[in-house]
């Protein structure tokens, strides 16, 4: 059986178990779908997005606290008189995710621009403060709480009963795994998964990364304060115990545990995490002779050994062992009605289509790049060349959006561009690959290649969710194909790139720079790593691409791959340009002897 048939396998068990199971069963169960739900959140905002947060039973909090006061305060009461009152709990609804939403958006303000263990810190901040405001509200109860908070109510029918009440929670959860799942299997997953492989990659692919990394901790915000809704109307009662720190770690836990980039290993891990607690509150006691909070000294050590011994979660070590019994899903094939991709008109041959005027970068007394002026046409391939230390890489940081320099001017297609980010380059027709490759290892030649494309595609999170763009991504993955059939990747298209050679990744990386269809491609050293045939493989491909009326810039340390390839070639020296010519030209220039082999000798050719 496939995945998809083992999961629908698996649903339909539980739901012909479910009026069989005892009433502890139940609970249990209950608690570990509301659990799961705060879980998958975290899932996509740590295990996928890379943000790790300590906080999410906050946002718990508030959507229980949300829904409790608008059942039972007076002055919701007095305000919503006219409203029935089986309508509440579903205003509560609203109201948790509105207030949710809103305070979300300004911590993740605040605490999404910090970085590394600072971001960490910052929830643990808002988490315990959050935490304590529930405590020392009088109208939210103080640590006493509010009672008597009106059940769930669905087409006149109260649910009342836990096990009716666990349907509920389950299908939330069920739905919110098949919303993630679609939305991580589109253009905008693509664009998250990227978030962890370094922000300098993802936007000059053209993601803004800021605004999907807020968009993933309001994403995770709302799924919890929907499990804290949920929570509310199952217990009728609620009070800041469950929304403190110490919960919002075991969350975490749970993610961690389970599996942190896989959406069923925070069932996982929240089943697991649950069933241990409550087994070692019971065992502990009676091993001891005495009661106490023993179970949490043995848990945490029982995480530590789980998380020394399975790093990455328990499954992906439970599903590679079940490989036997799993068959793999189809490739996706491309549908036969596709949605047309936006494509941009190339500038005439022989068009500046890049250009720097004394662009100079200086970093406290050293000065990297020194007044370079430099250009790239349509039509042509332009070589920028130079020994170790020639400010290379600096420089093209410059001209790609990666930095921005101390003075002088980039302009790319017409408009400047200093202080403009990377993806405002890719959105006028920058495509680039990188001196050390940046690609989504454990994803698929293709799935890595149609990131490149992510700017030729409109749908958002609510259509991939909803798979309403279907045929926009047939079309993006259609395009993705093309290309990397044309850099001669066929045979690899569903492969992991991580497990390709560097030589071949480095050609992913090309392509996945063509599917966006670039008006200039910038190239940081192409054929390293690259055998014989695939570099004359590659100097065809950009041979066709100059043809074409691509502009093409290679910054390269092959000097043969060069000379044989480049219309012209700029050669930087201590960060000054030395030499601009042809090849031949360069090669007879005796500075650019002498910068390479340290002699005033002008005779042969630079080797």
């Amino acid at each position: 059986m496939t995945h998809r048939q083992w999961t629908w396998l698996a649903i339909a068990l539980l739901a012909v178990a479910w009026p069989l199971l005892s009433p502890f069963s139940v609970t249990l169960l209950n608690y570990i779908g509301l659990y799961s739900l705060v879980a998958v959140g975290l899932v996509m905002l740590t295990g996928v997005g890379g943000i790790t947060s300590f906080g999410q039973a906050a946002f718990v909090g508030l959507g229980a606290y949300a829904s409790a006061w608008i059942c039972t305060s007076p002055w919701a009461a007095q305000a919503l008189s006219g409203v029935p009152g089986a309508l509440l709990p579903w205003l509560g609804l609203v109201l948790g995710l509105a207030v949710t939403g809103v305070i979300a958006w300004i911590l993740g303000a605040v605490t999404l621009p910090l970085s590394g263990h600072f971001l960490a810190l910052g929830t643990l901040a808002w988490g315990l403060s959050l935490y304590y405001i529930f405590g020392n509200l009088e109208g939210l109860g103080g640590f006493t709480g509010i009672a008597g908070i009106r059940p769930l109510s669905i087409a006149g029918y109260e649910l009342t009963s836990p096990r009716l009440f666990g349907i509920i929670i389950w299908a939330v959860l069920l739905l919110s795994i098949w919303a993630m799942h679609n939305l991580l299997d589109s253009r905008e997953g693509r664009a998250i998964r990227a978030l962890r492989s370094g922000r300098v990659m993802a936007e000059s692919m053209g993601v803004d990364t800021s605004r999907q990394r807020m968009k993933l901790f309001l994403l995770a915000a709302l799924l919890a304060a929907i499990s804290g809704w949920l929570y509310t109307h199952l217990q009728r009662f609620v009070n800041p115990t469950p929304f403190n720190l110490e919960i919002g770690i075991e969350y975490l836990f749970m993610a961690v545990v389970g599996g942190s980039g896989h959406l069923w290993g925070a069932v996982l891990g929240a089943t697991l995490i649950t069933l241990l607690k409550e087994q070692l509150q019971d065992w502990l006691p009676t091993l001891l002779g005495t009661s106490g909070n023993f179970e949490i000294i043995v848990f945490g050590l029982l995480m530590v050994l789980i998380l020394q011994r399975a790093s990455d979660g328990i499954w992906p070590l439970l599903t590679a062992r079940m490989q036997r019994w799993v068959r793999p899903m189809a490739p996706r094939t491309a549908r036969t009605t596709q949605a047309a991709l936006a494509r941009r008109k190339l500038p005439p041959q022989g068009q500046v289509v890049l250009s720097a005027a004394q662009v100079t970068k200086r970093f406290a007394g050293l000065v990297a790049n020194d007044a370079v002026d430099f250009d790239v046409k349509a039509g042509e391939v332009h070589a920028l060349i130079g020994p170790n230390g020639a400010g290379k890489s600096t420089f093209f940081n410059m001209i790609s959006g990666v930095d921005d320099p101390t003075s002088g001017t980039v302009t790319l297609l017409g408009q400047a561009m200093v202080g403009k980010p990377s993806r405002a380059f890719a959105a006028l027709g920058m495509g680039r690959t990188f001196q050390h490759v940046r690609l989504l290892g454990q994803r698929s030649v293709l799935e890595n290649v149609a990131l490149g494309a992510h700017l030729r595609g409109r749908r958002g999170w609510l259509s991939a969710m909803l798979q309403t763009d279907r045929h926009e991504e047939a079309a993006l993955l259609a395009e993705a194909r093309r290309q990397i059939e044309r850099c001669g990747l066929a045979d690899y298209v569903d492969t992991p790139a991580a497990s390709l050679p560097l030589g071949q990744q480095r050609v992913v990386e090309i392509a996945r720079a063509l599917a966006g269809q670039p008006s200039i491609l910038l190239l940081d050293e192409p054929a390293a790593g690259l055998r014989h045939l695939e570099k004359q493989a590659l100097a065809r491909l950009l041979s066709q691409l100059r043809s074409e009326g691509l502009a093409v810039l290679v910054v390269e340390h092959d000097m043969e791959f060069v000379m044989n390839l480049a219309d012209r070639i700029t050669v930087l020296e201590f960060g000054r340009v030395i030499a601009l010519g042809t090849p031949a030209e360069v090669q007879a220039n005796p500075r650019v002897m002498e910068a390479y082999l340290g002699v005033e000798d002008t005779e042969g050719a630079v080797a």
